[in-house]
């Protein structure tokens, strides 16, 4: 029994390291740079994989996911029919929910201006509303979404959900589908996306999106905070709404290409907060050893929980 650890644009050493300490015994641990024997692999432990590498694995059981999305993943045409599994770990939530809260409050409390206001030496308040004045709009209603909108009805933010589905969460005005976007985007101050990238919505982040949210706030505009996906946003689209106003801000954790080119204009843009796709960073030792206990699962015949197996139609 083995399982062939695929990774491209991460460095793979520390992966192959993690479960090469915390596998069972009988379980062994292949480097896919290396030479190994396609019929012995039963289980891939990948993060955007070539295509076609995992369609040579005739006796792959599942594949496991090393991050929260896996659209790169299912852009694979050539993918095998077996459980595609992505991960589901508490710590990974509580982290994406510190740095969604932390990006709400920065904008909402004027961290900026402040910081600004410091390097002049300035010594002058500014407006600050009361949480419940401020409305949150959450894109994507899922468990990252979810466990967001709990903190921040909790800080007292007015906080609105947008799904793809009708979806019900405590203390959150829902929306769902076309028909309900318009009027959750023109509820919305603080627009938090969380959403996962499929064909549905790849470019959902653009122009005509933004000019939708609401303008009446105390921050000049409205924000814009994704931690979502990188094929949801349209860059070029992003710094027209902050140049031209119809966006005051930004704070982005994803982007289309990732690492984030040098050339782009996003680094230097004054109304744009950058962190390097860590929003959600986790304690990799905890994570290898959830893939592994799956694996331990499926060797003892059990079922992988439902609700950590991707639906390939819908895409996440």
């Amino acid at each position: 029994m083995a399982l062939l650890v695929v990774i491209r644009h991460w460095v793979v050493e520390p992966w192959l390291d993690r479960f090469r300490r915390l596998a069972p015994p009988g379980l062994r641990v292949l480097d896919a740079r290396e030479p190994y024997d396609p019929a012995e692999i039963e289980y891939a432990a990948v993060w955007r994989p070539d295509p076609g590498t995992l369609a040579a694995l005739p006796n792959l059981r599942a594949i496991f996911n090393l991050g929260a999305g896996v659209d790169a993943l299912m852009a694979d045409t050539t993918l095998p029919n077996v459980p595609i599994v992505r991960i589901v770990d508490p710590d990974l939530t509580r982290r994406m929910t510190e740095w969604v809260v932390m990006m709400v409050l920065m904008h909402h409390r004027r961290a900026g201006a402040f910081r600004d206001q410091q390097a002049r030496a300035e010594w002058r308040g500014l407006r600050q509303p009361a949480a419940r004045a401020v409305r949150v709009g959450i894109m994507g209603m899922g468990v990252l979404g979810q466990d967001a909108a709990e903190v921040l009805v909790r800080l007292g933010f007015d906080v609105a959900g947008w799904s793809r589905t009708p979806r019900a969460a405590a203390g959150v005005t829902m929306f769902s589908g076309a028909d309900g976007l318009e009027v959750f985007l023109g509820r919305t101050d603080i627009l938090v996306v969380l959403l996962p990238a499929t064909p549905e919505t790849r470019g959902i982040l653009n122009h005509a999106l933004f000019a939708g949210l609401a303008r009446d706030n105390h921050m000049g505009g409205p924000v814009l905070v994704n931690a979502g996906r990188g094929a949801l946003q349209v860059e070029d689209d992003i710094l027209a709404a902050l140049d031209d106003g119809t966006l005051a801000a930004a704070a982005l954790d994803v982007f289309e290409v990732e690492p984030l080119p040098q050339s782009s204009r996003l680094w230097r843009h004054p109304k744009v907060t950058i962190t390097p796709h860590c929003a959600a960073d986790s304690d990799a030792d905890a994570l290898g050893e959830r893939i592994l206990a799956g694996i331990a699962a499926l060797a003892r015949g059990e079922a992988i929980d439902p609700a950590h197996v991707v639906d390939r139609q819908r895409g996440y």
